[in-house]
């Protein structure tokens, strides 16, 4: 599991967000304080905190490096 802070401060990023993580077919996790959704939920992100930044735990070893290069204009 890799883990990383995003930041997702617009409606817009929200939704590229979501599209983006998507494609892949890995699990992701959004933790922030003692909440954890699954990623891949529009709903559950907004039910979060989007004022700060956010942990995201990725549960994929095999392409992580591709999932970083997407996740590029998200992290903090």
């Amino acid at each position: 599991m890799k883990t990383v802070t995003i930041t997702l401060n617009s409606i817009d990023k929200v939704k590229n967000f979501v599209n983006d993580i998507t494609r892949f077919n890995s699990d992701f996790d959004l933790v922030s304080g003692r909440y954890v959704i699954d990623a891949k939920s529009i709903m559950g992100i907004f039910s979060l905190d989007l004022s700060r930044p956010i942990t995201l735990n990725i549960h994929n070893e095999d392409e992580i490096e591709t999932i970083l290069d997407v996740l590029k204009p998200y992290l903090c």
